[in-house]
């Protein structure tokens, strides 16, 4: 009886030991989300900021999400081919770096005022960011059972939804609030981003990961995703939804701006952006709750069919029901890419990290679907416009009802 006590206390102590590296592992993971999230926002508050100081068109002003989503569907499956031969860990450092690396291309960018050149330092920051998807959400699914891995990306993706929130408003206040549109004026915060990102991946070049070996490396890499129906559903959802939530934030500064809908002055329009990733921060938090209660794909469908009637309400009213019935698009947008990641993934066990390179080259609908909508702009206006990701938000609605099942 001593003897089994002592191997009881004993398992205890290694499970809680186990316990203890996942939750920091969790807690290091969620810092990159919320890193990734704070850069990716910044795009909507440089778009129009480029738009003026290159003066552009929408459709050309669009190439910035062009270059910058074009690198997921690029990179991705040689994100996943890195992380099978370096490891999560070591994925994330070279992630890291990679980004830190296109923020700085920001500096020549502005001081040659080339506006090629800030395309090319979009892609290659969006190339870093594409390897810390690929390792990041995998590894934060696994971090726990199962059946509790969309809540557990839910949440992280709550700390990505804060960088979104706060990235506006600062971006406003440091690139917006400058008197004229001067190109030179993203340089010092884009130093100091990058800056920050070699520190974090020194940081992660030096802390102790858990390695899931479930996730991790595997020999048998030969078996085709396309043999997996609800994954390449799944990757087509992702697909529709990044382009669709994407693009309904690159034109909200602009549609602010217009007169019918709230006639904004661009700094004012970009602090408003903050609300549509905060509602989306508040869903996350509110999702990661309800759904350990409720069935992942029923949230799923009723939050793509209330994103559908926010955005027909926008397009046929003006002025502050306009305004805030496409903010609100944000909080329903926020259980949807972890939701639609982790039951495209789902079972895929050794085949993980290529399923995960898949579904994040999908992520090349941000790149996609606001040059489809920038067209639409220019040729039917910036309202009716919306009509590009209300498309997309009815399929997802119909892959939450039907595609998702894994056969």
């Amino acid at each position: 009886m001593a003897g089994s006590s002592a191997d009881g206390s004993s398992a205890t102590v290694v499970e809680g030991q186990a316990q203890g590296k996942q939750t920091f592992a969790f807690i290091a993971m969620t810092c990159l989300f919320f890193f990734w999230g704070f850069i990716t926002v910044l795009n909507d508050i440089l778009i129009p900021f480029l738009k003026e100081s290159f003066d552009l068109n929408y459709t050309q002003a669009m190439l910035v999400q062009f270059c910058f989503f074009g690198a997921y569907f690029i990179v991705s499956p040689f994100a996943g081919r890195l992380i099978d031969k370096v490891g999560y860990q070591q994925g994330i450092v070279i992630g890291l770096l990679t980004t830190a690396a296109g923020c700085c291309l920001f500096y020549p960018s502005a001081s040659l005022h080339l506006y090629a050149l800030f395309l090319l330092g979009f892609f290659v920051l969006a190339s870093g960011i594409t390897i810390l998807q690929v390792a990041a959400n995998p590894y934060v699914a696994a971090l726990g059972p199962e059946k509790t891995a969309a809540s557990r990306l839910n949440l992280a993706q709550a700390a990505n939804s804060l960088g979104t929130t706060v990235g506006p408003i600062i971006g406003a206040a440091l690139i917006l609030g400058v008197v004229a549109a001067d190109a030179s004026a993203v340089q010092g915060p884009y130093l100091m981003i990058a800056g920050m990102l070699v520190a974090a991946a020194l940081v992660f070049r030096s802390i102790k990961l858990p390695v899931l070996a479930h996730v991790e490396n595997t020999d048998d890499n030969s078996e085709s995703v396309w043999s997996h129906r609800h994954l390449v559903l799944g990757a087509l959802a992702i697909f529709l939804y990044v382009g669709g939530e994407v693009s309904i934030g690159s034109f909200l500064v602009n549609y602010f701006s217009e007169s019918s809908i709230a006639g904004l002055s661009v700094e004012d329009a970009g602090e408003m952006v903050a609300y549509y990733w905060g509602a989306a921060m508040i869903g996350r938090l509110v999702g990661a709750v309800l759904m350990n209660y409720i069935a992942d794909t029923r949230y799923l469908a009723v939050n793509a069919v209330i994103a559908v009637v926010m955005i027909v309400v926008s397009i046929n009213t003006t002025g502050d029901v306009a305004m805030w019935s496409i903010l609100a698009v944000g909080f329903f947008n926020s259980i949807m890419f972890p939701t639609i990641f982790t039951l495209a993934v789902k079972g895929l066990g050794s085949m993980t990290s290529k399923g995960s390179g898949f579904v994040c080259q999908a992520i090349v609908g941000g790149a996609l679907v606001p040059l489809i909508q920038g067209v639409a702009a220019d040729n039917i206006g910036i309202q009716l416009s919306f009509i590009v990701p209300l498309v997309c938000y009815l399929y997802i609605g119909w892959y939450a009802l039907a595609g998702a099942e894994k056969r």
